[in-house]
């Protein structure tokens, strides 16, 4: 696939923004709902618990769906999956935006859910397709990417438009991006081509691989602690650092800016020093910086400055995760990739439904100091899962 990309030396910059865009919207379609609950539910009159389940089903259909449909797609070429995903993703939104009860906009939820799967793993397949070689990490970091920038700038945007002109047109926005986005990428995005034709079990056999089961529990038990650390940060702020609003607010700040730039160092490195190195360093520093802020918890000492630098510490590595995880799978299951990131994303969806479960067992049962301790103990297990190899050497040549 790396032909693609040499024969196309003007393209990448234009289309990779469009990725970069499409999952801008992904991320920012499942988080904003949290920023117009209050007005979802006051409109739809049914209760907050009731309008928080719109999350919880985009997460779980987002999680099963990407490996199924990207099973299915899997032969397509990656432009044309990505375009008629794009439009569904458009579709679903425009028919949230219609919506006149809940359990319409819950049905578009769903749909945009398992459109924004495909999505995420088309685009995810299209970059790595189309990237020349020893730039597959940093190709795969500027998709990556648009998911962080959601988190501090898609969510915010959309609550802000939210509450000055309705909910409703939180998710117009969305469809209107959503449309863009497709014209965009199916105009410029490079023709990168569906995998062979193969048996069933062959398209299967990423579901069966003992090295892709090993990272996709990895990534799982990733998901699991740095964002069970993530959920509960509000808390843990006011009980760390004395933290009053505007520190959370500050704090979260931080978060969301060192993480973009530690995306983009994630694929530097995971090209430098090849995707095994890259991720045992970064789930190790990821174990280290929780670790360090439970440490730091325990003595008891009150610090916003202190606090602050373990938080970024902890962003750097936890945002920079994704590109060397998204490269080994790809060294893992070479000739099923789509079927394979997918699994990948299902692994990190999966463990973000747990992060905020487990995040409130372990806050109604020990308190808020543990939560980091927890976290960091999680990530050691799943260093333990990295650190075995990602695939079988090839056998030697006679």
């Amino acid at each position: 696939m790396a032909p693609v990309a040499a024969q196309e030396p003007r393209r990448p910059a234009w289309w990779l923004a469009g990725l970069f865009m499409a999952m801008m919207a992904n991320g920012t379609d499942e988080f904003v709902i949290a920023g117009v609950l209050p007005d979802i539910s006051a409109d739809l009159a049914v209760s907050a618990a009731a309008t928080g389940q719109l999350i919880t089903v985009f997460a779980v259909c987002f999680a099963l769906g990407a490996p199924l449909l990207a099973l299915l797609t899997d032969q397509l070429p990656r432009r044309a999956v990505l375009v008629a995903a794009l439009v569904v993703f458009a579709v679903a939104n425009a028919a949230a935006a219609l919506a006149p009860g809940y359990w319409w906009l819950m049905c578009a939820r769903v749909l945009a859910a398992l459109a924004a799967a495909l999505v995420a793993a088309a685009s995810f397949a299209m970059a790595a397709g189309a990237a020349p070689e020893g730039k597959q990490g940093r190709y795969l970091s500027v998709v990556t990417a648009g998911l962080t920038v959601a988190l501090f700038t898609g969510v915010p945007i959309g609550t802000f438009l939210g509450g000055a002109y309705g909910w409703r047109s939180t998710f117009w926005l969305l469809a209107a991006v959503g449309v863009a986005v497709a014209v965009l990428l199916g105009a410029i995005a490079p023709q990168i081509p569906g995998s062979q034709p193969a048996p069933l079990a062959e398209r299967l056999a990423p579901l069966r691989s003992r090295p892709v089961a090993r990272l996709v529990g990895t990534i799982f038990l990733c998901g699991s602690g740095g964002l069970m650390f993530y959920s509960y940060l509000g808390p843990i702020t006011t009980e760390f650092a004395g933290g009053s609003y505007q520190l959370r607010g500050l704090v979260l700040l931080l978060v969301g800016v060192v993480g973009v730039g530690a995306v983009f160092l994630g694929g530097r490195v995971t090209d430098v020093w090849g995707p095994r190195p890259a991720r045992l360093v970064v789930i190790g520093g990821h174990g280290v910086a929780l670790l360090a802020l439970a440490a730091f918890a325990f003595t008891g000492t009150r610090s916003a400055l202190i606090f602050a630098v373990l938080v970024a510490l902890w962003s750097l590595f936890a945002w920079a995760l994704n590109p060397p995880m998204q490269a080994s799978i790809l060294t893992a299951a070479p000739d099923a990739a789509m079927t394979a990131l997918a699994l990948n994303i299902s692994g990190l969806y999966l463990g973000t439904g747990v992060a905020a479960a487990l995040g409130g067992i372990v806050l109604s049962l020990w308190g808020v100091t543990y939560i980091p301790l927890v976290a960091g103990l999680l990530l050691l297990a799943a260093l333990g899962l990295a650190s075995m190899p990602a695939a079988k050497p090839p056998p030697p040549t006679p």
